[in-house]
């Protein structure tokens, strides 16, 4: 068994907390390892992790570590490998400690999650630094070579049981305080601010299928009371508009928001870790990717597209490269949701299809551990 520290620094609400403590249970749930956790913003894991005490300075949970991260910093022993998560940068003094053990730790940068094919000559090349250690460069990804994504053993057959399950679902929903009505769509909306979202509410409000829209507490609920023209929106709110039915939903734990996606007919996701577990939920979806300066962000929404869309029908890879286009660019929605809204069953095949061929690679965490034992 080897120790191993993940450094979190909260930059974007909730995608880079999720994405490191998903790692940290897997590392050590399903590889046996010893794993500490450190997070700068102990609030928003609480957020994630409802069990998590705020203000705990350390925690145990679900076998993990956990930390804050605080400054100034308190010295410890440095672990065997040493995670900076998203090119956070790590406390001089650990640093040091790193450098000092009687074998040195191994360093390890995660990146971003992308589907351009640079990453591919660049993923696991050391870089050399200025204290001494060389850091690895280790990149997730959609293709080889690559990191991989982060996918917990039989998280497909868990969705599956439960998407073959209405009954399940229904009690899933009912906690939540949500009843589906027959022929409603189900569609969860948890997205950044966004000034293409009335163009498509107001589709969804003038749609022969009746919509019932979920939305999770987040950054786009005043967009949406600002369409419904409604001061504010909380938690169990419901507002009908003529085919649309929205009902606000709490923020959840990790493990809720995966089976709220496994309900749902599609699924609009922002970030990074929302983005990938609406892809292993099977269902199909739209991303909204963390906008970048000098619209660098583009790059890698097209990489994907190419990528998601290579084995598509012609009509559908057409209409679902332009609703995503549009919906980044803020605007321009007009029509281009009516084509795609007809081939939502063909898509569902087709995002089950992309679930399971991404689900046939090596996962992130089991990628990790191998990279540690090949280095040693």
């Amino acid at each position: 068994m080897a120790s191993w520290e993940i450094f979190c620094s909260v930059v974007d609400n909730y995608g880079d907390i999720g994405v490191t403590w998903r790692l940290a249970r897997q590392l050590a749930a399903e590889h046996g390892q010893a794993v500490r956790l450190w997070v700068d913003e102990p609030q928003a894991f609480a957020r994630i992790c409802p069990r998590a005490d705020p203000a705990a300075h350390v925690q145990s949970l679900d076998g993990v570590e956990v930390r804050a991260w605080g400054r100034p910093w308190a010295p410890v022993a440095a672990a065997d490998v040493v995670i900076e998560a998203f090119a956070c940068e790590l406390p001089e003094a650990h640093r040091q400690a790193m450098r000092e053990r009687e074998r040195p730790s191994l360093w390890l940068n995660l990146e971003y999650l992308s589907a351009e094919e640079w990453i591919g000559s660049c993923h696991a090349l050391p870089s050399l630094q200025a204290c001494g250690l060389s850091k690895y460069f280790f990149f997730p990804g959609f293709r080889e070579p690559s990191g991989g994504l982060l996918r917990e053993a039989g998280l497909l057959e868990r969705r599956r049981r439960f998407q073959a399950s209405v009954s399940a679902q229904d009690e899933f929903l009912a906690s939540l305080g949500v009843r589906r009505k027959v022929g409603e769509r189900l569609i969860s909306l948890f997205a950044y601010e966004n000034p293409a979202l009335p163009g498509w509410l107001e589709q969804l409000r003038d749609a022969r299928q009746p919509s019932l829209l979920l939305v999770p507490e987040g950054r786009v609920l005043t967009d949406v009371a600002d369409w419904l023209r409604v001061a504010t929106l909380a938690v169990g709110d419901v507002h009908v508009r003529d085919a649309l039915r929205v009902q606000v939903l709490p923020f959840m734990a990790q493990d809720d928001y995966d089976r709220l996606l496994w309900c749902c007919d599609l699924n609009a996701v922002r970030g990074e870790d929302s983005f990938v577990r609406a892809q292993w939920a099977g269902r199909p979806l739209l991303w909204h990717i963390y906008r970048q300066e000098e619209e660098a962000h583009l790059a890698k929404l097209e990489a994907f597209l190419e990528l998601y869309c290579a084995g598509l029908p012609a009509d559908l890879a057409k209409n679902l490269r332009t609703f995503w286009l549009a919906w980044n660019a803020g605007g321009g929605l007009v029509g281009a949701w009516e084509g795609l809204e007809r081939q939502l069953p063909e898509w569902r095949r087709e995002a089950q299809r992309w679930a399971d061929e991404q689900g046939m690679r090596p996962d992130l965490a089991a990628r990790l551990v191998q990279f540690y034992a090949d280095w040693l």
